[in-house]
């Protein structure tokens, strides 16, 4: 099992990435702005249905790779450090859009909802550059199966992106008028986030995991 303190720290990374504006956020916080929260839970469970099969390929398909190949952990950890900086960037670049400038959208069925949250997520590259560049920097041959520990880690982001994603299609109607009030928090919180980014990268760099 992966120790508790490297299990938080992937957990913060996790966090990171579902606080990332991007196709899955903008979609969730847009249908529950247009067609209710009901709306948006139910588009919710497509997107974590597309988290389920990106943690299981990559806990699959990782396993077999570190077996046959060591050196494609550190293509992966350059990989990873790449991808959190520019995260950080993208959180403060300039002529960033607000996900909360939503556009309104067509009243769907239930299917389609599930079918379209499914659709954003598995074909999101951001999530699979994330399981693929993130997932070998926590585990290690020392703390059991490798299998194991992957699908730990996937059950953990799983959990973490459904608990904010919940909060944020609950809240998304009266968050969408709160950070159009404060544009001065709004521009806070996305230092703070690329901080937090910057910091998980450094860390990264550094650590080779021995």
């Amino acid at each position: 099992m992966i120790p508790i303190n490297e299990l938080l720290l992937f957990a913060l990374a996790a966090l990171g990435l579902v606080l990332s504006p991007g196709p899955n956020m903008i979609y969730l916080i847009s249908r529950s702005i247009t067609q209710g929260r009901r709306a948006g839970l139910i588009s919710l469970t497509g997107v974590l249905a597309g988290f389920l099969v990106h943690s299981c390929l990559v806990s699959f398909g990782l396993t077999a790779l570190f077996l046959a190949i060591p050196v494609a952990y550190e293509v992966l950890r350059w990989l990873g450090v790449g991808y959190l900086l520019y995260l950080a960037w993208d959180a403060i670049r300039p002529g960033g859009v607000s996900p909360f400038q939503t556009r309104n959208l067509a009243h769907d069925s239930d299917w389609k909802l599930v079918r379209v949250g499914f659709l954003t997520n598995v074909l999101n590259p951001k999530v699979a550059v994330f399981y693929l560049s993130f997932f070998p920097q926590f585990t290690h041959p020392k703390y059991g199966s490798l299998l194991t520990q992957n699908l730990q880690l996937g059950l953990t982001q799983l959990a973490i992106s459904g608990l904010v994603n919940m909060i944020i299609i609950l809240s998304a109607a009266r968050m969408a008028r709160w950070f159009q009030a404060r544009p001065l928090y709004s521009r806070v919180q996305k230092w703070v986030m690329a901080s937090i980014l910057t910091g998980l990268a450094v860390r990264m760099a550094v650590d080779k995991g021995n």
